[in-house]
């Protein structure tokens, strides 16, 4: 957490519009992003969950941007920006619906938000805005920062919590409540928040999400479940899947993308995690069983990136090309990929 903070104090001091140099290097390379683009972004900008019935989300939409940022490619981030906005950013409070279906008439099905897609999609405008020197990006960053501070971030005994959703995870609206997704909790991009909105408690909310993956220990292999309720006690929330699964193992590549610095818990994640054919497992959490390995590179660099941070290991041949499957794990390898260029190259 002591990197997380370090970056906060950071950024607060270095904010101004001409901050980023203008020639930087991107992390993700251009032939990278050209087979991202022609895979999952449509022409109107419009990012696709291929694996899901090719419905686009709040969460993909700001990977899109984020990664369109990455690959210094502003035409595409202004396409996918353009998707987002008119099609999206249609909430009263300055949110984003969630989800935009095409096979349903009207394509929002459900209004509600997801708070991780909310904080990548300000993240990534707020970066771009910084970088291309472009006000009305960080104009509308600023206004989705404000948006979570009011809605999405609220104390509950002692801890600052993200709702996932503005509607349906307190505790008056679940008897197990309130009920988090720690996989939400985007640490690199809080400390950009807390200049955007800093009356929010970013810095605390960051501490908490890190406090919180500490405690949610389950199972032989101490890993938190993708759905986490804080009541009396913790506990996998009900009417979820007491699992380990797609969301949680996000947990880790985030930690390290913001150089959270804390090796134990990463080594503990990282161990917790580990298939027996060296893929990624998804465990059951009551009874230890492990349900499926996912055997993906998007999935398995997130290992590799792991025994990079913790060992120095050299990542795989394999895991360093890159070549799009479906659109979560792929999203996953790039920024993973992006994540050692920028912080450790020497293990490429």
């Amino acid at each position: 957490m002591k990197h997380i903070l370090t970056v906060l104090c950071m950024i607060a001091v270095f904010w101004p519009m001409n901050a980023l140099p203008q020639n930087r290097t991107p992390s993700v390379e251009p032939q990278e992003w050209v087979a991202y683009k022609a895979r999952f972004v449509r022409e109107d900008g419009r990012v696709v969950d291929d694996a899901n019935g090719d419905i686009s989300h709040s969460e993909g939409q700001g990977y899109g941007l984020l990664l369109a940022w990455l690959a210094d490619d502003r035409a595409g981030f202004e396409h996918i920006w353009s998707f987002t906005r008119t099609r999206l950013m249609l909430r009263d409070d300055g949110l984003a619906v969630w989800k935009w279906d095409p096979a349903a008439t009207p394509p929002v099905t459900d209004p509600n938000n997801a708070s991780d897609g909310d904080l990548l999609i300000a993240y990534a405008l707020a970066l771009a805005g910084r970088g291309w020197s472009e006000q009305r990006f960080v104009d509308s960053a600023r206004q989705i920062a404000e948006a979570l501070a009011a809605h999405a971030i609220y104390d509950f005994d002692g801890r600052t919590l993200l709702r996932p959703g503005a509607v349906g995870f307190d505790a008056a609206d679940r008897p197990d409540g309130p009920v988090v997704n720690l996989s939400y909790w985007i640490f690199e991009a809080l400390p950009v928040m807390a200049e955007l909105a800093p009356e929010a408690g970013w810095e605390s909310l960051g501490q908490s999400g890190v406090e919180l993956v500490r405690a949610a220990a389950f199972g032989d292999r101490k890993l938190p479940p993708d759905w986490l309720a804080i009541g009396d006690t913790l506990k996998p929330a009900e009417g979820f899947a007491a699992e380990f699964s797609y969301n949680a193992l996000r947990i880790p590549l985030y930690l390290m993308r913001a150089q959270d610095g804390d090796m134990e818990l990463l080594r503990r994640l990282r161990d917790g995690i580990a298939g027996a054919n060296g893929g990624v497992a998804l465990v059951d959490l009551e009874t230890g069983a492990v349900k499926e390995e996912l055997m993906d590179a998007g999935y398995r660099i997130i290992q590799a990136f792991a025994g990079c941070v913790l060992d120095g290991t050299t990542l795989p041949e394999d895991l360093r090309r890159f070549e799009p499957t479906v659109y979560y794990p792929s999203t996953l390898h790039l920024l993973s990929l992006a994540g050692i260029r920028e912080a450790h190259p020497q293990c490429l």
